[in-house]
């Protein structure tokens, strides 16, 4: 999807959550189709709403006041386009949480103030409260992070400076990026390198100065069955050697160590009158540490002697 078009569904559909009645077409045409034709207006405008209801968004339709035949107005109701009510299992609560925390980015910001003030400015009666529904929360603060999401969006390749980790030479890049990924919380860009022909992974925040467009929209295309995310995470974290380790969980603690246990062992005897659990898994040293600590005096380490040390010394960091 092209960034203006973006750009225009996201006003749409604030315009319509934000006001407290029925919008008319006219209305909407003045504050976000105006400089359109007839024609191109209703061409868009039905293309417009027909895409944001494909997305879920229950646009209604209605008049100002039902005795008079007057003009028919359109609005999304809050009530309507939130969720209902949802119970969640732990596990399932703290991957939501996690989803939760994400679009606090400049841009789709950007795009909502400027609607509602243009709103507010026309004196249009808004309720901003609304937007907490679709209010944007994971951080993107690189520079060229939009000129390769737009990239993306659009498969226009991409030229840019960059450093490498090694030291401070810096070249010129020529990638056709398939995608954007977030990981160990930095942005990362999956493409094909055109001058080495090969895919790499380039951290955004070793862009040198600005990326910019370097190509038509779709003049690439990305290969069948390709997955950014695995990728990304291949050539950042290659497999690493993987050890037992044996640890005493809290009941009703440990989520996602139990979801990686091989095998549990309920009814433990453990530090105080609580009940435990025995939990016998397999991961890199490393990793289990520092899930070991995230969890405070929930979990125990019992085996391996390396790991439990290594919890113990960064205690020890801690307090110091």
């Amino acid at each position: 999807m092209a960034a203006a078009k973006t750009e225009r569904l996201m006003n749409l559909l604030i315009m319509l959550l934000v006001q407290r009645g029925y919008v008319t077409k006219d209305r909407i045409r003045e504050l976000l189709y105006k400089d359109s034709t007839d024609e191109a207006f209703e061409r868009m405008f039905e293309r417009d709403k027909e895409e944001l209801r494909s997305l879920g968004v229950p646009i209604e339709i209605g008049s100002f006041d039902p005795l008079f035949e007057d003009e028919p107005g359109y609005r999304v109701s809050p009530d309507q386009f939130g969720l209902p009510p949802i119970e969640l299992t732990a596990d399932e609560a703290a991957v939501v949480g996690l989803a939760t925390k994400v679009w606090e980015h400049a841009r789709l910001a950007e795009a909502t103030t400027e609607a509602v003030r243009k709103l507010t400015a026309a004196g249009a009666d808004v309720d901003v409260a609304a937007l907490d529904l679709v209010e944007p929360r994971l951080a993107a603060e690189e520079p060229s992070f939009d000129i390769f999401l737009e990239a993306v969006q659009e498969r226009s390749p991409v030229t840019f400076d960059y450093r490498t980790s090694g030291g401070p030479e810096v070249t010129t890049r020529h990638v056709q990026p398939w995608g954007v990924v977030r990981y160990s919380g930095r942005w990362y860009a999956v493409g094909l390198d055109v001058d080495k022909g090969e895919q790499r992974v380039f951290r955004l925040s070793r862009v040198v100065g600005e990326a910019r467009k370097d190509g038509a929209p779709n003049s690439y295309e990305v290969p069948a069955g390709t997955d950014v995310r695995a990728i990304a995470r291949g050539t950042l974290r290659p497999e690493r050697a993987q050890e037992p380790a044996v640890l005493l969980v809290r009941v009703g603690a440990g989520h996602t160590l139990r979801r990686r246990a091989e095998r549990i062992e309920p009814g433990v005897v453990g530090p105080d009158d609580d009940p435990w659990d025995r939990l016998h898994l397999v991961s890199p040293p490393s990793d289990l540490a520092d899930e070991v600590l995230a969890h405070g005096r929930d979990v125990y380490v019992e085996e391996p002697a390396a790991l439990r040390n290594t919890v113990i010394d960064r205690l020890r960091e801690v307090l110091r």
